[in-house]
């Protein structure tokens, strides 16, 4: 199904700017200029002037799937196979392969464009043409041909000879009564498949194939590499153009969270701020407060919520592309579903102000150590927290033992970490209340939330006190988080010497900070022995929660 949609999309978008088969939309920043003789006019840059040769998007030959093999684009592509730049023998090898191409174009067609190219490339390749190339063209530029104002690549007989010449099924003959496993229809199925699926993060830069078995324990029925789903040109080649112009980064249809990328797309070409919300690793608070707002309120366009919306999650092993989720559903659902998602990651800031939403990505991250994440981080943690925000239904407990967990190795919290234990909970008991959890709760009796509290609290009154080195937090948080009975005696007497300090030299900030203190201890009538995995994310929430209250009122105090 997700080949289907995939170049039902393609095809959607080729009806808008048609694309000849086995051609595709690429920035050239060169022209090698000819006239029909052959003869070099000169090298053209296609890019405006102080914008670094970005060049024009034109319409050119697609090389097809490229791996360590030769293999040449025709009539475009980069330098060192148009021109050669660089003489290795690789190089050289790449050179020759494109001068044959063109030569095998020119007896193909006939035509006198290509004829003057064919020219160029033979005396180019001899050495007889003693003009040098730009220092601006390097071994990766794209470069094309333009024979007296018109491109070679564009005359149709040139057109129908590259589609010919990727129409080719390699190896032992296959039964031409195959049926395509995306359009149904009889067809030769195609191996490999002409076009390869980038960029995916982690996979080689030459992309990667959805469809492959090129090992004995990938096969069935005898059927090898691209043949174990049989798929006609057409829909080989439609499919993949699908993927990759949804993975193009100046389109709002894409995630990368870590080793995984989200794709996502609706039935018709839609105007959906959903869409920039879900690709953006900082979702824009305006957008957000919008969705909460008018989906609480009831409002939603209902022509545009009952349009098909798709998702999909991809990952790489090695020359692979790894299909981790898929999701065919409805606009109004996502909408619902993602408001929801943001709903629940509502926390007060670390300054006791509006926090901001927080993206897929920084919320798998907040799981590793600083700086660690893009290495460590695994494929199934931003897809559990992007299937929540797309499907709904809870998240798995295990991110909440993740969290905690990295909460006591850093002995400290974070509001991403924070916020990802929130949701968790929420999500656990299809919490609906839209203020639960978001800022401090006085009316909250939770013994682990007020430990919580109190443990802020001790550190404020720590802070203000004297300039420490290393706090109770820093000191104490693993053991008060999980074993409170054995971490506050200790604490509560260190705090009486910082308040027996306050009272002799700021008595109003100690009397404040002290009746905070008895308000806490209060509704505290014996420390638990042990607090459970839950327990210890509200005990999180109750130190955040009170830290962020105390750091806005003590502007106020002048307490830093």
């Amino acid at each position: 199904m997700l080949l289907q949609r995939l170049k039902e999309y393609y095809d959607r978008l080729n009806k808008l700017e048609p694309v000849p088969p086995m051609y595709q939309k690429k920035t050239v920043p060169w022209l090698v200029e000819l006239d029909l003789e052959g003869n070099l006019l000169g090298f053209v840059s296609t890019g405006e002037s102080g914008k670094k040769y970005k060049g024009k998007e034109l319409i050119v030959p697609h090389p097809g799937a490229r791996t360590s093999n030769v293999k040449p684009g025709l009539l475009a592509d980069k330098a060192e196979y148009v021109l050669g730049i660089y003489k290795d023998q690789v190089t050289a090898d790449r050179h020759q392969s494109f001068v044959d191409l063109v030569g095998d174009c020119l007896e193909a067609t006939g035509e006198k464009t290509v004829m003057a190219v064919y020219k160029f490339l033979v005396s180019w390749s001899k050495g007889y043409i003693p003009i040098p190339v730009p220092e601006e063209i390097k071994s990766n530029t794209i470069v094309a041909f333009s024979v007296n104002g018109q491109m070679p690549a564009d005359l149709p007989s040139v057109q129908n000879f590259w589609s010919k010449k990727n129409t080719i099924v390699s190896g032992v003959a296959q039964d031409s009564g195959s049926q395509c496993i995306i359009c149904g229809s009889h067809c030769t199925p195609v191996s490999p498949h002409p076009i390869s699926i980038k960029p995916i993060p982690s996979g080689q830069s030459s992309g990667l194939a959805i469809i492959s078995a090129n090992k004995a324990a990938f096969a069935s029925y005898g059927l090898e590499n691209s043949f174990i789903a049989p798929t006609c040109r057409d829909c080989a080649e439609g499919y993949a153009k699908g993927a990759n112009e949804l993975l193009r980064k100046d389109k709002n249809t894409s995630l990368v969270a870590g080793p995984l990328v989200y794709i996502f797309w609706t039935q018709e070409d839609l105007d959906l701020p959903l869409l920039s919300l879900i690709s953006q690793d900082k979702p824009d608070p305006g957008q957000v407060k919008n969705l909460l707002t008018t989906t609480a309120a009831g409002r939603h366009d209902e022509p545009k919520d009952d349009h098909p919306f798709y998702a999909a999650a991809l990952s790489a092993s090695n020359a692979r592309v790894v299909v981790r989720d898929w999701l065919e559903t409805r606009v109004g659902t996502v909408r619902k579903n993602l408001s929801h998602w943001f709903q629940m990651q509502r926390l007060v800031a670390d300054n006791g102000g509006e926090g901001e939403p927080i993206g897929v990505y920084a919320l798998a991250a907040s799981l590793y150590r600083s700086g660690d994440a893009a290495k460590q981080m695994t494929p199934n943690v931003p897809k559990v927290i992007m299937e929540a925000a797309l499907k709904g239904g809870p998240l798995p407990y295990w991110l909440l033992y993740q969290a905690v967990k990295r909460n006591k190795a850093e002995q400290k919290v974070t509001r991403t970490r924070l916020a990802l234990i929130k949701m968790v909970i929420l999500s656990k008991y299809n919490e609906q209340k839209g203020d639960y959890l978001v800022e401090l709760d006085s009316n909250n009796v939770n013994p682990a939330y007020l430990c919580g509290r109190l443990l802020a609290e001790l550190e404020n009154i720590q802070r203000a006190a004297i300039k420490p080195n290393i706090t109770f937090v820093e000191r104490f948080y693993a053991t008060a988080s999980s074993a409170p009975a054995s971490a506050f005696g200790s604490l509560l007497r260190l705090a009486q010497a910082h308040l027996a300090k306050l009272r002799k030299q700021k008595p109003g900030i100690y009397m404040i900070l002290q009746q905070r203190l008895e308000e806490i201890q209060s509704k505290i009538a014996v420390f638990p022995r042990v607090l459970k995995l839950e327990e210890q994310g509200l005990f999180a929430l109750g130190y955040y929660h009170q830290r962020a209250y105390a750091r806005n009122q003590n502007r106020n105090l002048m307490i830093s």
